[in-house]
């Protein structure tokens, strides 16, 4: 085996594990969020309290995505072409608008629920 070829194979190998960590990241959220809404949901009635839940959820899914990336960054790494450097412009960017509308989002709820807090006392 050449040396390129262990390269090559080596980033296959941590492009699939860095894929499979950001992947386990946002299955266990979402299994995590589910059980939560079962559980709040029978204890309460009030939408409130499946905020704290959602933003629990939007913080596995944006730590999942920049494992996601991560990985396609990985995937580039070894002598790109232009058309990957292209493709990983795309998807880069599509998940940086996604990790930005999700952070804003996450920041709003949070913003949402202490002042609630505070008006609660």
């Amino acid at each position: 085996m050449s040396p390129e070829e262990i390269l090559r194979l080596g980033d296959q190998v941590l492009v699939a594990l860095v894929e499979v960590a950001g992947a386990v990241v946002i299955f266990v959220g979402a299994c995590w969020a589910a059980a939560r809404f079962v559980v709040e949901g029978l204890r309460h009635r009030s939408a409130a309290v499946f905020t704290p839940i959602r933003l629990s959820l939007g913080r596995f899914l944006t730590l999942g995505l920049e494992f996601q990336l991560a990985a396609d960054i990985l995937r580039t790494a070894v002598s790109p072409t232009f058309p990957q450097i292209g493709q990983l412009a795309a998807i880069a960017a599509i998940r940086t608008a996604l990790n930005y509308f999700l952070r804003r989002e996450i920041a709003q709820e949070q913003q949402q629920v202490g002042a609630a807090g505070r008006t609660d006392r």
